[in-house]
């Protein structure tokens, strides 16, 4: 799949997750919309579709290890914050072929975007002890 696809699907899936955790519709009705609404195709449109069908249906993973690394409780911590968090480490784990530097960027941009003024930098502290426990041999080590 093209790198192009990635930034725009996990764009418009970090706003389903908002949508999901507000609404409490199902992913499959916020997935009709945002394929309607969002001028999703192609590589874009299936990316998108991998991710809000794979992110739900492993939600309970993505949140332990998020909680195992977060200072409250999950619950507590921003929707938008979550559902970045919650795609960063869906790819951290899920998603190995792609490089944990890739992960961690296009998630601190999404919460540049998305986020309050530092938002970004608690989702980067957060991301960043996952994705050292899940893939620290992608990091480099000094010699």
């Amino acid at each position: 799949m093209p790198k192009s696809s990635k930034p725009l699907a996990r764009r418009c899936v970090v706003q389903a997750l908002y949508q999901w955790r507000m609404t409490e519709q199902s992913p499959a009705q916020i997935r009709e919309s945002f394929i309607a609404h969002e001028n999703l195709r192609g590589d874009h449109l299936e990316y998108f579709q991998h991710l809000i069908e794979r992110i739900p249906a492993n939600i309970e993973t993505i949140d332990q290890y998020i909680a195992a690394h977060i200072d409250r409780d999950i619950s507590r911590v921003d929707f938008t914050e979550q559902a970045i968090m919650r795609l960063a480490v869906y790819e951290l784990e899920f998603a190995r072929d792609l490089p944990v530097k890739v992960v961690l960027n296009e998630a601190v941009e999404l919460a540049r975007l998305f986020c309050s003024e530092n938002g970004y930098k608690y989702v980067n502290a957060v991301l960043d002890k996952i994705a050292h426990d899940l893939r620290g041999d992608e990091f480099d080590t000094p010699t």
